[in-house]
């Protein structure tokens, strides 16, 4: 099936390229390992912290160690950073490697004489200047992210004896984006419908929880607030019963991303209350999609690839022929200093 601006070439040697970093990021890992840290800090900030969240969330599954994700603004104003110490493991990312709050955050924290590692498109950038170690691979796609940043972690939770499937994983991830692709074909035709019905909706609910919440958010807020105008709220599963619920009405568009994980049963919940209001639920469900050469219990860890194959890669590009507003264009993001 013809995917709407999809270049499948480009698409499958970008995934072969960012697969192909695995020796250098499993060598930042264990440059890591050797060093020995007390606790893992990450640095995000907007769709970058969402897309470090489900990796904190698998790992809370099988690590006992701290891990801290941080808003890489809020970390420069926070009063209490006892946490960051010289053996801490810090990590970031920036595909574009000048994320202004980033670049702060990182500054800082060297300035604290503590090492940072990283991801970043090219040696070139700003943050790759100042990273103590780092990856470059210039991905576009969200999976990409995803599949180094899981790299990166289960690969310290290897080495710590926490993470024994590690290898098997990994080994696994070569089939990762022709499933991929064959996702985006099977969601096309639904993707082109759900555009038409809800693009020029004034207000969408986005519902998520665990390690979809990620996704959920950076979905509804960096591709459709920030690249589309439309206008969302998001709010977890668990949350929803504590206020948006009376949001809900037979005419209110509310789209479930519903996971694989333990918090299923949340968004179960919030599917059984949906189903009784409104007339234009929608559910996400990554259950629906078979992942061919994967190990079933790899499935909570690929399942927000799925989601961003579905909603951020081809849902947004629905969306923008509907709407007549380009994907690219910004009004007031990097656009000046503010």
């Amino acid at each position: 099936m013809a995917l709407r601006n999809f270049n499948l070439e480009k698409y499958l040697k970008d995934g072969a390229n960012t697969y192909a970093q695995r020796a250098n990021i499993e060598a930042m890992a264990d440059h890591v390992s050797e060093k020995g840290f007390d606790n893992l800090v990450i640095l995000g900030i907007g769709g970058t912290w969402a897309e470090w969240y489900p990796v904190v969330k698998v790992m809370e599954h099988y690590t006992k160690l701290p891990v801290h994700l941080e808003n890489a603004a809020e970390i420069m104003v926070k009063a209490d950073k006892d946490f960051l110490t010289e053996s801490s493991c810090v990590v970031t990312a920036s595909a574009s490697g000048d994320t202004k709050e980033i670049l702060q955050a990182v500054k800082m924290v060297k300035g604290m004489g503590i090492p940072v590692y990283g991801f970043t498109k090219n040696a070139e950038t700003p943050l790759a200047k100042l990273l103590t170690e780092a990856v470059y691979n210039p991905c576009g796609d969200c999976e990409d992210s995803y599949l180094m940043y899981f790299m990166f972690a289960l690969r310290l939770l290897c080495n710590r004896g926490e993470y024994e499937d590690y290898p098997r994983w990994a080994d696994q991830m070569k089939n990762v984006h022709k499933n991929l692709v064959r996702i985006r074909e099977e969601f096309e035709p639904r993707a082109k419908e759900l555009a038409q019905k809800y693009a020029k909706e004034p207000y969408t609910m986005f519902v998520g929880s665990g390690v979809l919440w990620g996704e959920t958010y950076l979905f509804s807020m960096c591709i459709l607030e920030e690249m589309q105008w439309v206008r969302t709220k998001s709010v977890t599963s668990a949350d929803f019963f504590h206020g948006p619920l009376e949001l809900v009405e037979k005419d209110v568009p509310l789209f479930l991303v519903k996971g694989e994980d333990e918090y299923r049963e949340l968004d179960e919940r919030v599917e059984r209350f949906a189903k009784t209001v409104t007339d234009k639920l929608e559910v996400f469900d990554t259950k629906a999609f078979d992942l061919e050469g994967i190990d079933d219990d790899f499935r909570v860890i690929c399942s927000p690839m799925i989601i961003t194959a579905i909603l951020t890669e081809r849902l947004a590009v629905h969306y923008e022929l509907v709407t007549g507003h380009s994907l690219q264009f910004r009004r007031y993001y990097r656009q000046f200093d503010y």
